[in-house]
């Protein structure tokens, strides 16, 4: 079995990593969900699995990137797919940070002065 083929599997398995990231941080989201909805006193469950979900699409897309580089860099060394993977890096790039702004309602370089201290803890998760 040669260097490629080795890599070629690690970046599959990255990719079903990804996946399974994917699939685990929706149902445990829908678990939280369905716990704080009897919560005493209850929560949006909405809310809850919005919040869960969003940080399990962040990993996600941290781990397909990570499968991506392996790919491009030792698989299939092209400058088309250098150029591709640039554009893939660029879209989910602003993907997770649109994601993180939607869940933490603040911009990144705005968390110190409203008191939000790390990603996913959310201005109103603060006010409470």
């Amino acid at each position: 079995m040669e260097f490629t083929e080795i890599m070629e599997w690690v970046s599959l398995a990255f990719e079903t990593v990804a996946v399974a990231v994917l699939l685990v941080g929706f149902l445990i989201g829908v678990a939280r969900a369905l716990r704080v909805r009897s919560a005493d006193p209850p929560k949006d469950p909405y809310q809850v699995l919005r919040r869960t979900f969003g940080r399990s699409i962040l990993l996600g897309l941290e781990v397909f990137v990570a499968a991506d580089l392996i790919r491009t860099v030792v698989v299939d060394q092209t400058w088309q797919n250098v150029i591709a993977l640039g554009l893939i890096v660029l879209i989910r790039t602003f993907l997770s940070f649109s994601l993180e702004v939607e869940m933490d309602g603040v911009w990144p370089w705005r968390r110190r002065a409203v008191g939000v201290s790390t990603p996913g803890q959310g201005v109103e998760q603060q006010q409470r």
